[in-house]
């Protein structure tokens, strides 16, 4: 069974070397919608694959740093990134060129490195992210599989060079929650939502 689990954010990027030269040269922003899917062959102790106030918790925490922040490029150059951090608290800097694709698999592989060091507390088992799908417009959205999220030929998405902003991580419940999945440590869901 597949449930789903939709977030909106609202982020200013560049899309540096797209074809459209308003993306290309000038900062925008849009009102993203994140759609997270997730499935098991099980379910939990209330009857549900994963309580969507789970889901309130920390992956919403992960999506909402992207709100009302920039991203940055790391591969742009460096006095514009220097500029960004100086005149804007929240920023997050990626990797990778940030496009709706590219969040997709930004947000596809913290989450499930996420998941896969929860430890889930109701009964929940199996339990496994199928695809992420953002919407950057009303009409056009990007969607990634698992082979999409860890496709090389896509860019490798390190997640040592994902760096939040301070601002970002002040808001965050626990200070932690990107160590601990950088670095796998358990994540314990809580009982009580």
């Amino acid at each position: 069974m597949i449930i789903r689990k939709l977030f909106t954010f609202e982020n200013a990027h560049i899309v540096r070397f797209c074809s459209s030269k308003r993306c290309r040269t000038s900062i925008h922003g849009h009102s993203y919608k994140a759609e997270v899917l997730l499935s098991s062959n099980f379910l939990d102790n209330a009857g549900m694959v994963y309580d969507f106030g789970l889901m309130k918790q920390n992956i919403k925490c992960i999506i909402d740093s992207f709100d009302h922040a920039t991203t940055i490029f790391s591969g742009d150059e460096a006095e514009y990134k220097s500029d960004l951090k100086k005149h804007s608290a929240r920023w997050v800097e990626i990797p990778l060129n940030p496009s709706a694709e590219q969040f997709c698999r930004i947000f596809f592989v913290i989450i499930d490195r996420l998941l896969s060091t929860t430890i889930m507390q109701n009964g929940e088992r199996e339990v496994k992210l199928e695809s992420i799908i953002v919407h950057e417009t009303d009409t056009g959205y990007a969607q990634c599989f698992r082979d999409d999220a860890y496709n090389a030929k896509m860019g490798e998405i390190n997640l040592d060079r994902i760096v939040f902003s301070q601002a970002v991580i002040d808001e965050w419940d626990d200070k932690e929650l990107f160590e601990k999945i950088k670095f796998k440590k358990p994540i314990v869901n809580a009982k009580d939502v």
